[in-house]
C-alpha cells in the first residue's frame, strides 16, 4: 500500500511536468515577523512543541547492535538512548537517580553498563539500578525505585523517536500519521552510518522555512548545485510531515510499468520532512545516500544549531568513503554558507522592525503547512493532542 501511494504521487508529480503546473494555494500566507524572534513565542514553542511532540533523535544505523549507546542534548533536554541485551531501544533521562548527574558523556558507544562519573552508581541498559558505590555506608536502599527515568520511544522504519514528556499521553504512532509507513520503503534499518558534523544557524522556523523550499535553489545556490535543480515543488503532507518534490519529466520512463516495477530511488526522490525539526534528502551517484539533517532550537530564539548526518545504503569502499566525505564537506559549506548564512542575515533584519510580516506565496504550500501546524499545537491543550493527531491523517495537499 506505501509503495502504491508513492506511485500515486509520482505520477501526479509527471502530470504536472507534463502540463508545465505545480500545486498553488488559493491565497498568500502571511507569518508575522516577531514568530521568528518574541521570547514569548519561543518559550511556548519549546514547552508545547519540542517538549510534547516526538523528536526524531537518533537512526537505527547508528545503534545497530546490543549494547550501543547514544547520548545527546535535546532541546535542552539530556536523553540517553540504548540498544539493551534483547536489541530493543530504549531512552532515559541521562540523569543518575542519586544527585541528577549526566550519566553518559554527548555521543555514541557501546557499553555492557551505563556508571555515573560522580558516584559510580551503576545501571544496565534497560536502565535498572544494578550496583551502589559503597553501598553499606550509604544506607540500606530499594534499587529498584531508582533506576533511570524512561521516556517514551519507538524505533519505526530504521530511525528512532523519543518523546521528551515522561508523562506523555501522545502515542507515538499516532504523530507519525502513517508517515513512517512510507519512509519504509528506504530500507533504513539496513544503511550504514557514516559521520555527523554540526552547523549553527538562525531561528529553528527560518532554518526549516529553508527546507520545504525549492524556490530559492537557482538563486541562492546559482554557484553551486542549484542550476541542477528545479525552482518548483508539490507538497505532500501526513499530518504536520511533509514530502516535497518537484514535477519531474524523467518519471515518464516508469509510466507504463506495473507498480511494483517502479524503482525505489525514483519514488523516493526529494526532500522530506519530519514534523517538528527533520529534513531528509536523497543523492545519487555511486550508490544511494542521505543527510538527514536534526534541527534543534539554540539557547535564545535567534539561534539554532543543526546535525548532519550522512547515511549510505550500503557500506562504503575506500574509494565511495573518500567521495562521500568530499560530498558530506560541501553540503556542510552549502548549508553553512549560502543557507545559514542568508538566514541569519534575514534573522536580523526581522528583529529590526523593519516589517510587520513575512509573506509565503502560492507556490509555497509547505510554509503554509509547517505554520499552520506550528499555531495549531500552540492552540491545542494537553488533553487534546491525540484527538488532534487522529484527526489529521493523510492528506496528499492540503491548502490553509
Amino acid at each position: 500500500m506505501s509503495k502504491e501511494q508513492l506511485v500515486t504521487i509520482a505520477k501526479s508529480n509527471l502530470e504536472h511536468a507534463e502540463a508545465g503546473t505545480i500545486q498553488q494555494t488559493e491565497n498568500f500566507h502571511q507569518v508575522p515577523a516577531s514568530h521568528y524572534f518574541d521570547p514569548e513565542r519561543w518559550d511556548q514553542e519549546m514547552n508545547k512543541i519540542f517538549k510534547r511532540v516526538p523528536l526524531l533523535l537518533a537512526t537505527t544505523a547508528e545503534l545497530p547492535n546490543p549494547g550501543d549507546y547514544k547520548a545527546l542534548d535535546a532541546a535542552g533536554t539530556p536523553v540517553l538512548i540504548s540498544r539493551d541485551s534483547a536489541g530493543s531501544v530504549q531512552a532515559f533521562f541521562n540523569m543518575c537517580s542519586h544527585r541528577g548527574a549526566q550519566i553518559m558523556p554527548q555521543g555514541r558507544g557501546n557499553t555492557h553498563r551505563f556508571t555515573c562519573p560522580y558516584h559510580a552508581w551503576t545501571y544496565s541498559l534497560e536502565g535498572e539500578l544494578t550496583a551502589i558505590y559503597a553501598n553499606k555506608d550509604f544506607g540500606d536502599l530499594d534499587k529498584s525505585c531508582h533506576n533511570l527515568t524512561p521516556l517514551p520511544c519507538l524505533e519505526r522504519a530504521g530511525l528512532i523517536w523519543v518523546t521528551l514528556s515522561r508523562d506523555s499521553s501522545l502515542p507515538i504512532e499516532t504523530f507519525l500519521s502513517g508517515y513512517d509507513a512510507l519512509l519504509a520503503q528506504f530500507g533504513f534499518e539496513n544503511w550504514h552510518y557514516f559521520a555527523s558534523q554540526a552547523v549553527e544557524g538562525p531561528n529553528w522556523k527560518i532554518a526549516y522555512d529553508g527546507y520545504m523550499d525549492l524556490y530559492h535553489l537557482p538563486i541562492l545556490h546559482k554557484d553551486t548545485f542549484g542550476p541542477d535543480y528545479p525552482n518548483r515543488a508539490n507538497y505532500y503532507n501526513w499530518g504536520p510531515h511533509q514530502r516535497v518534490a518537484g514535477p519531474d519529466p524523467r518519471l515518464a520512463e516508469f509510466k507504463e510499468r506495473p507498480v511494483e516495477d517502479w524503482p525505489d530511488d525514483a519514488l523516493t526522490a526529494g526532500v522530506w520532512t519530519i514534523f517538528p525539526h527533520i529534513s531528509i534528502a536523497s543523492f545519487d551517484g555511486g550508490g544511494r545516500s542521505i543527510m538527514l539533517s536534526q534541527l534543534f532550537p539554540g539557547e535564545t530564539p535567534g539561534t539554532s544549531i543543526t546535525i548532519q548526518h550522512y547515511l549510505m545504503e550500503s557500506a562504503p569502499d575506500e574509494t565511495r568513503a573518500a567521495e562521500a566525505k568530499t560530498q558530506f564537506e560541501f553540503l556542510k559549506y552549502v548549508v553553512e554558507q549560502e543557507d545559514y548564512a542568508t538566514g541569519l542575515k534575514q534573522q536580523r533584519a526581522l528583529e529590526s522592525g523593519g516589517k510587520d510580516y513575512v509573506l509565503f506565496g502560492k507556490n509555497e504550500g509547505g510554509g503554509h503547512h509547517f505554520h499552520h501546524w506550528v499555531d495549531l499545537l500552540l492552540r491545542t491543550e494537553d488533553k487534546d493532542l491525540k484527538a488532534l493527531f487522529e484527526t489529521h491523517q493523510k492528506t496528499f495537499f492540503t491548502a490553509h
